[in-house]
């Protein structure tokens, strides 16, 4: 087995990291790299590509999957931020990091985004480089990424036409997938990277399980969940009440006595 791709990557990442950075110094802006995220595992995966020619067929679905999730995610993103401030959280990081934070910022903020992201690429360098048959794993992965894109996506769709409509402003969605779980476009984005370690193990590298465990641990207790409601019910006070109503990120029912109450209202 070679490293030699999986070594590329991560020279390829930083350096669209690099060109990033140099960019957010000319807006004064690091908030595009939330945009930038998700195509480092594109990058990352082309990479692997170009080094693994002829690609077997897991090679192929894997890199159309990851081609989907990663430009859906990244234009998502692009389109909400488009012409706003910068994101809250990174004026936060600036202020903790000053004087100095545009050198600083190359590397807690890009050059630490990127490398995060060529860990988690593990299960890609793995399935798209490994050739082998594909198995029912294979196909349970495909169906697992299935379910994680609805759940993103949808997420994403629904709170986007919530937070369009004006009446809703203050307002907590409680309707759709947000009814089942308090973040279902996070919930989404953990079975997607499931999904690409159980193609990594049905092509024999089940010790990529650190790029799962790692994206979970960002999804729920770094940048994900723990994050967003650290904040969100000072600034939206119903918030408390949707936590105690709804799953935080494994779908479920909701409090069934909450429900009675709405049917009776």
């Amino acid at each position: 087995m070679s490293w030699y791709p999986y070594w590329l990557a991560l020279g390829a990442i930083l350096s669209v990291g690099v060109i990033s950075w140099l960019v957010s110094l000319v807006k004064k802006d690091v908030s595009f790299v939330d945009s930038l995220w998700s195509l480092f595992f594109l990058v990352a995966a082309v990479v692997f590509a170009v080094q693994s020619v002829p690609l077997s067929e897991r090679a192929i679905l894997v890199l159309v999957l990851v081609t989907i999730w990663s430009l859906r995610l990244s234009i998502y993103i692009t389109a909400r931020n488009w012409g706003q401030p910068e994101d809250y959280r990174y004026q936060s990081i600036r202020e903790n990091n000053e004087p100095g934070f545009g050198i600083k910022s190359l590397f807690i903020v890009f050059g630490l985004q990127g490398v995060l992201a060529w860990i988690i690429a593990l299960p890609l360098f793995v399935s798209i480089g490994f050739d082998s048959a594909l198995t029912i794993l294979d196909y349970a992965a495909a169906a697992l990424w299935l379910v994680g894109i609805v759940f993103e996506a949808g997420g994403d769709y629904q709170l986007s036409r919530f937070k369009a409509d004006s009446a809703n402003k203050g307002k907590v969605l409680e309707s759709g997938l947000w009814r089942y779980t308090r973040h279902p476009n996070y919930f989404g984005d953990f079975c997607v990277w499931w999904a690409f370690y159980l193609f990594a193990l049905s092509a024999g590298g089940w010790w990529t399980i650190v790029s799962p465990l790692l994206m979970s641990l960002l999804l729920l207790k770094v940048s994900g969940v723990a994050m967003l409601e650290s904040t969100i019910s000072e600034r939206r006070p119903e918030y408390a009440e949707y936590i105690r109503r709804t799953n935080a990120f494994f779908p479920g029912p909701r409090n069934r006595a909450d429900d009675l109450k709405e049917t009776k209202s």
